[in-house]
């Protein structure tokens, strides 16, 4: 298990450097575009490439640290055992729409390949780069909900180890 931790851990990291270089590219747009005069035919693009497969590759590490955004105002007024079978539910649901969303992405993906799409833009990239990110996100995302329901069936919740810290520390 601590494998898979450390991979999602590093997946959070490039989900990061991701962000950083769509900033970067979209910064140096604006000054190619408007302080030259030379717009780019590339950033606007890969900018968006970088933030959808960051948010993507995102998703399994923030559900197991417990920072995805979470409105608890009537969980935090039940007790334990109420507390864990919402926690038992909510991760059965999870894990059935990510399973959901990774089967029909890929056949979205998979159609594109085949049929060889691209985005029609300057760049003319294929399509599957930028939609295989969505089954293989949501396919991390089923796994780690399938880990986190385990956690909460048997008792053993990622909150008690603080804000931040939780499964994949």
């Amino acid at each position: 298990m601590n494998a898979f931790f450390f991979f999602l851990k590093s997946l959070g990291w490039i989900a990061a450097i991701l962000f950083c270089l769509a900033g970067g590219m979209l910064s140096y747009e604006v000054a190619a575009r408007y302080l030259f005069v030379a717009p780019t035919i590339w950033a606007a693009e890969l900018s968006q490439l970088c933030l959808i497969w960051g948010t993507l590759i995102a998703m399994p590490w923030l559900l197991s640290a417990n920072r995805h955004i979470a409105v608890d105002v009537l969980t935090e007024r039940l007790g334990p055992t109420l507390r864990r079978v919402c926690q038992i539910v909510s991760m059965a649901a999870i894990a059935a729409f990510s399973a959901v969303v990774a089967w029909k992405g890929y056949g979205i993906f998979f159609d594109s390949f085949e049929r060889g799409r691209t985005t029609g833009s300057m760049l003319d990239l294929p399509t599957w780069v930028s939609e295989l990110a969505v089954p293989v996100g949501f396919a991390l995302l089923f796994l780690q909900a399938l880990i986190e329901l385990g956690r909460a069936v048997l008792g053993k919740s990622s909150e008690a180890a603080g804000p931040g810290e939780g499964a994949a520390s």
